[in-house]
């Protein structure tokens, strides 16, 4: 999973019906072999998750199995209702006057608070706004709450407080009301900071995972890993000395391009904790439908690519906080990459794969070997606190 020569996005020329570098849909008999194996994988997959653990421990907030098994039995099982139970990036409120708007909100326990190309105060801000921006809306207002742990420089927090003022300024949000809570020394770690946002969704943007059908296009807006990758060379954990920065940018505008390209735009989504996998999983189970990457169309930096295999973990599954994922009809896909490449924060935009019905609720990744392998999800936290 390496970039091409020069850097160049793979997958991105050719001619006919199906997306150059992704072969042709296969006929149901091409799965005929593997018939019993993935039923049964499948069938295992579906489960409900259950919560066996008596305590919390950092997997429970990686984005995968153990953090689906806890918002299933503790949070869904209390607060159940329409909205929580579609489990996307936040909630669509249906106003009296028939607007729609979004609202989500997001906690920040990133370590180190300061990072290459970024800070946890423009990370609080970029992925609130973010979460609004895949699901359709236009980001407005943002709330901002600080747990501060007693002893923290009033220095560092003026600085952080002007690294969300920036980013607030860029994304065009306004942070609009906030809480400040101080909490004995060692406490916490610094400094938390909790967001909340409100966005209003244009009348004509209507994105559902249901929606997704076989034949549609796996769009990523650029390549994968960069903020996960950042903050470990930031710790100290790599014997790395890279220029790698944090991908940590506000969406809310390339998502506004995009939709005007491609209107019919199926699904969104910004793969933060879990990375891409956990976000196709996620989609391929919602949509009963199967998701086929391929690993050579895959855009990944070779230092990342190279830290992954230093650690032993899988690009597809460390977080990004600058990067989208689309599913786009077939026949929008040329407007859509267009529309994104020629916005700075889509220039790596690229597509790696496409929907097919077949075999439903998977992921497969087609390897540069030839094989295909599952792609399944996350099941511990092998990055803990990245975001």
């Amino acid at each position: 999973m390496t970039e091409g020569p020069g850097d160049e996005v793979p997958g991105r020329t050719g001619s006919g019906d199906t997306q150059p570098g992704l072969p042709a849909s296969p006929d149901r008999s091409d799965y005929s072999h593997e018939d019993e194996v993935l039923e049964r994988i499948e069938a295992w997959r579906r489960r409900r998750p259950k919560l066996k653990d008596e305590f919390i421990n950092s997997a429970h907030g990686a984005g995968g199995k153990a953090s689906a098994a806890l918002i299933d039995a503790v949070f869904l099982e209390a607060f159940r209702n329409k909205s929580l139970e579609t489990m996307a990036d936040g909630a669509v409120l249906e106003l009296p006057s028939g607007e729609r708007l979004a609202f989500s909100t997001d906690g920040y326990v990133v370590k180190p608070r300061r990072f290459p190309g970024g800070s946890v105060g423009d990370l609080a801000v970029n992925g609130t706004v973010n979460d609004l921006a895949m699901m359709g809306a236009v980001p407005q207002w943002i709330s901002a709450g600080f747990i501060i742990e007693d002893g923290f420089s009033i220095t560092e927090l003026r600085d952080l407080v002007a690294d969300m003022a920036a980013a607030a300024l860029r994304a065009g949000v306004q942070i609009v009301t906030g809480d400040t809570k101080v909490v004995n020394k060692g406490a916490c770690d610094g400094v938390y900071i909790t967001t909340a946002g409100v966005g209003v969704i244009p009348a004509h943007v209507r994105l559902d995972a249901k929606s997704v059908r076989p034949g549609d296009k796996v769009i990523v807006s650029g390549k994968i890993g960069d903020h996960g990758v950042a903050v470990l060379i930031a710790r100290g954990d790599l014997a790395l000395e890279a220029d790698i920065p944090t991908d940590s940018a506000p969406l809310g505008e390339l998502v506004e391009h995009l939709l005007a390209a491609a209107p019919n735009t199926r699904f969104l989504r910004d793969p933060t904790r879990g990375g891409v996998a956990t976000v196709l999983n996620e989609l391929a189970r919602e949509a009963e439908v199967a998701v086929v990457m391929q690993e050579s169309a895959l855009p990944i930096r070779n230092i990342v690519n190279g830290a992954c295999e230093i650690l032993g973990i899988d690009p597809l599954y460390v977080a990004n906080e600058g990067k989208l994922v689309a599913v786009v009809p077939a026949e929008e896909t040329e407007a859509a990459l267009a529309a994104m490449q020629a916005h700075p924060f889509g220039v790596d935009a690229a597509v790696i794969g496409e929907i097919r019905d077949d075999p439903p609720g998977i992921v497969l990744l087609n390897t540069v070997f030839g094989g295909n392998r599952i792609v399944d999800m996350l099941v511990g936290d092998p990055l803990p606190r990245i975001c």
